[in-house]
């Protein structure tokens, strides 16, 4: 059974070297060791680390040492604040969650998956620990049910190549349908005690991404609160929503681990607490390791001045 130790609670740093300006001036700025301090006092043991292969390449898949520094940062600063870090690929040459991106190919080209895979290499030459406090998520968001098979073949083969640098770092896949808990049985058995299942919530989404201009059919306007909702949100909600990914990880001898989950800033605080409140013990009763999404700004910042008023309540129950 896979010992997931030091990862329980955690925050995502969404923003910062993912889903962003891919420029310097950025990079600076965004996120600060000052920043990292802040979120150990909130009580949580890690931080999930999104980073675009961007950071990392050039367009011909060159390795690029400056983008490395940021990440070399981020690892010192936790490292200091007595944080674990997770390194989450979140978007790949050829693939990303955001058709937006416009990133192609990645499931049909051999050589794009080679690139992958050497970029792990790379990742795990430089970051490989034997402590456990320094953890990787291979891919963010695969989306089709279509890619499952190479998806599975995928993750053993990179998994197989970082394990000949870093036969002790914990590794986390998801599933597809945007690392849906419903595709979790459909994961691979683990290539080994090191590997943590690892999916997705933001359920209901009209209640979570109520108003979010990128969600598909949701009116911009459309507001909801938590009493509302329909089936009620309660702590068996989500049980039976996790039901069979835990089922899934406990037959095949791993955990889960909940990446991301959150309540859009069009929420008003209170219902969001309310929410929160709700699913950490969906997770605490099924013994689901997690991190919140995300911790300033990407329309769900929980250090955005809008959560000013329930923050310190909030934050028991991440």
């Amino acid at each position: 059974m896979v010992n997931f130790i030091g990862y329980k609670k955690g925050v995502n740093l969404g923003g910062w070297l993912s889903q962003c300006c891919h420029t310097k001036e950025h990079y600076d700025s965004f996120i600060t060791e000052d920043d990292i301090i802040k979120i150990s006092s909130w009580m949580v043991d890690h931080v999930r680390l999104p980073i675009d292969y961007d950071l990392l390449e050039d367009e011909n898949g060159n390795f690029k040492g400056e983008g490395f520094a940021y990440i070399d940062n981020a690892v010192n600063w936790c490292k200091n604040a007595g944080l674990n870090i997770i390194l989450d690929l979140h978007k790949t040459a050829g693939y990303s969650f955001d058709k937006g991106e416009g990133e192609l190919g990645f499931f049909e080209s051999p050589a794009l998956q080679e690139r992958f895979m050497k970029l792990w290499e790379r990742i795990a030459e430089r970051y490989a620990v034997s402590d456990g406090t320094i953890a990787f998520e291979l891919l963010n968001e695969v989306t089709e049910q279509s890619c499952s098979d190479t998806w599975n073949r995928l993750i053993k083969s990179c998994i197989e190549r970082i394990r000949r640098i870093a036969p002790d770092s914990y590794i986390l896949v998801g599933g597809y349908w945007q690392n849906s808990p419903d595709a979790v049985p459909d994961l691979e058995a683990p290539f080994d005690d090191k590997v943590v299942y690892n999916f997705h919530c933001y359920d209901p989404m009209n209640f979570t991404h109520q108003g979010a201009y990128w969600y598909e059919g949701m009116d911009t306007k459309f507001r909801m609160s938590f009493d509302k909702c329909e089936p009620p949100v309660t702590p068996e909600f989500f049980i039976d929503r996790f039901s069979r990914a835990y089922e899934a990880a406990k037959k095949n001898g791993t955990v889960l681990y909940c990446g991301e989950y959150g309540v859009i800033e069009n929420a008003e605080p209170a219902d969001a607490l309310k929410w929160f409140k709700t699913i950490n013990a969906a997770f605490d009763r099924l013994d689901i390791s997690r991190a919140v999404w995300s911790y300033k700004e990407m329309n769900f910042g929980l250090a955005d001045d809008r959560m000013d008023g329930v923050r310190s309540e909030l934050i028991r129950y991440l």
